[in-house]
């Protein structure tokens, strides 16, 4: 299976990397000493994921935002919410996800994503649904979701029964 995961986490320094580089380039007339403390540590982190250790770069991102809010800085980047951050890295990662799944792999997740939505669409859209059926069927949409952005197809695939299972019992054409 191909290191998705990998790509994602790259991915998303990569966009908090730019964030804070866009934050630091700016000229908002804030403490210059905190501000450079700030683009130290982004160095760091920059070197830390330059000489493999993402772990390391990730503590020193997260150490700035929490400098930032301390500082009482306010125009520094605020921590993205998850789904946010999520639509973020995505948006990051497509350009590298291509060069680490093979086609017939991203064809695969691609209709099985394709079957997922319409599914949920129908579900969604269905009148006389229970909350806990409407909360099932979210929870088996992020699960699918998640199984897609680690490209891993089997899970998707199962989760995307479940969904259709759901689909059938309620009458809802899948």
């Amino acid at each position: 299976m191909p290191d998705a995961y990998k790509v994602m986490l790259d991915a998303e320094l990569s966009k908090s990397f730019d964030v804070w580089s866009g934050y630091l380039d700016a000229r908002t007339g804030e403490d210059p000493q905190v501000r450079a403390r700030l683009r130290s540590t982004l160095e760091s982190a920059r070197a830390a994921a330059a000489e493999g250790d993402p772990a390391t770069a990730r503590a020193l991102v997260a150490d700035m935002y929490d400098d930032a809010r301390e500082a009482g800085l306010p125009w520094a980047p605020s921590p993205p919410r998850p789904c946010e951050a999520d639509r973020q890295v995505r948006d990051y990662a497509k350009d590298a996800l291509p060069k680490v799944i093979p086609l017939d792999l991203r064809d695969s997740l691609d209709q099985i994503g394709i079957f997922l939505r319409v599914t949920n669409r129908r579900l969604r859209s269905a009148p006389g649904l229970d909350a806990a059926t409407r909360q099932d069927v979210l929870y088996i949409t992020a699960r699918a979701g998640m199984a897609l952005d680690l490209a891993h197809p089997a899970a998707a695939r199962r989760e995307l029964e479940r969904l259709e299972a759901i689909a059938r019992r309620c009458g809802v054409e899948p």
